[in-house]
């Protein structure tokens, strides 16, 4: 796993990607293309920001099945990499 502690930090930062809630947590990918094993995280790099019950229906597949809950990973990584890039720009 590759450990990113500014990533991380810049994440929990944000809302929550799913529901806007401002209190966020910075969330793992689940996906095996991450680098996700058994007891093993995915790297920093694959994490977006979920509020509690989001990081928790997210992990417990209460969003969908696996392919689903990849899928929506996906879009969430990408929205989050473009609020992230704004950010580091301070474009407003």
């Amino acid at each position: 796993m590759k450990h990113n502690p500014k990533r991380l930090a810049a994440i929990r930062k944000l809302p929550c990607i799913r529901c806007g809630n401002p209190h966020s947590q910075a969330a793992h990918s689940n996906s095996a293309k991450h680098g996700k094993g058994r007891s093993i995280k995915a790297s920093d790099e694959f994490t977006v920001p979920l509020c509690h019950s989001c990081h928790f229906k997210f992990d417990t597949f209460q969003l969908g099945n696996r392919a689903e809950s990849e899928a929506m990973f996906d879009q969430w990584l990408v929205k989050v990499d473009r609020m992230l890039v704004v950010e580091d720009r301070e474009v407003f």
